[in-house]
């Protein structure tokens, strides 16, 4: 596998895996967490632009899940290519 694939495949895997840890820890740890608050600054800019399409259904927020699928479908596209 070419270097660059492995390089882009490790930062496929580091967003979907910062955007489910985030996603966990708002379930469990309080929102001033320096860990938290860290993880928040990251992943907020990430999920801005789904948030404006994709509302909360009953206060539950979609936008990590729907932010995954387009991960998975980049990645299957660019992999594709290259």
């Amino acid at each position: 596998m070419p270097i660059i694939v492995r390089i882009l495949d490790l930062i496929f895997d580091a967003l979907i895996l910062i955007i489910v840890v985030g996603s966990f820890l708002t379930f469990f740890v309080p929102p001033w967490n320096p860990i938290r608050s860290f993880l928040d600054q990251i992943i907020a800019p990430l999920l801005a632009p789904i948030r404006r399409f994709v509302r909360p259904i009953g206060g539950l927020d979609l936008s990590p899940i729907v932010f995954i699928l387009l991960v998975y479908i980049v990645r299957s596209i660019l992999f594709s290519i290259l």
